[in-house]
């Protein structure tokens, strides 16, 4: 009865933190619905996967070294926030300069770059070690570290983290690309300036803070 209860118990928790890992539209949900507009959905998709793989290392360095972590990032959160304001930074300054017809690719040509797309999805979110802080709460919100849980249960909750994540991105990607046709590539055109911009004031609003806590602070 115990893995009855607490196999489903975990399952659920695991999807829940998944999703919700996910689910903040922050730079590497705007570069997907870049990637959705201007090269269709599947590249951008991969590129959720990627943040997908990416968010399940950060929940398992959580779930194995928890307090180490916990350290880690409070020693060198300055730091750790400045390099990756740059990242963005320095990726807001290549997508302001993109011209989206360029990025358009016929479908045949696509499949060779889900790689990429995979591996830009992956360093991207991967750039951004505070997400630490997040799921250490979600964690304690959902008690995933419950004592009472077996290995067996957190290999099928790791798994359904990682199904979580795939499921937002799958949805995200399938809804922006059922509204891409009302997108010409001048509106396309615009929207990348506008989320070139959003992403370089957040990467500049991230770098000045971490700049500040280290120098003045």
């Amino acid at each position: 009865m115990q893995i009855v209860i607490h196999l489903p118990v975990i399952i659920f928790r695991g999807l829940l933190i998944g999703i919700l890992v996910s689910a903040p539209m922050g730079p590497i949900g705007m570069l997907c619905i870049q990637r959705t507009l201007n090269r269709g959905r599947w590249p951008a998709f991969f590129t959720g996967v990627g943040a997908g793989v990416s968010d399940l290392l950060y929940c398992l360095l959580t779930g194995l070294g928890l307090s180490f972590v916990t350290d880690f990032i409070q020693s060198n959160q300055s730091v750790l926030q400045a390099i990756g304001s740059i990242v963005l930074i320095v990726y807001a300054s290549y997508l302001f300069v993109t011209n989206p017809s360029r990025a358009l690719q016929p479908a045949t040509m696509q499949a060779t770059s889900y790689w990429k797309d995979f591996g830009t999805g992956f360093l991207f979110t991967f750039s951004n070690p505070l997400i630490l802080f997040f799921i250490i709460g979600l964690f304690a919100r959902f008690s995933f570290l419950a004592p009472e849980f077996q290995a067996y249960h957190y290999v099928a909750g790791y798994i359904s983290i990682f199904l979580g994540a795939v499921m937002w991105w799958f949805g995200v990607t399938y809804f922006v690309n059922k509204v891409r046709r009302h997108f010409n590539i001048r509106s396309m055109w615009l929207l990348n300036r506008i989320l070139a911009a959003i992403i370089m004031i957040m990467g500049a609003i991230g770098f000045i803070t971490g700049i500040k806590d280290l120098f003045f602070n």
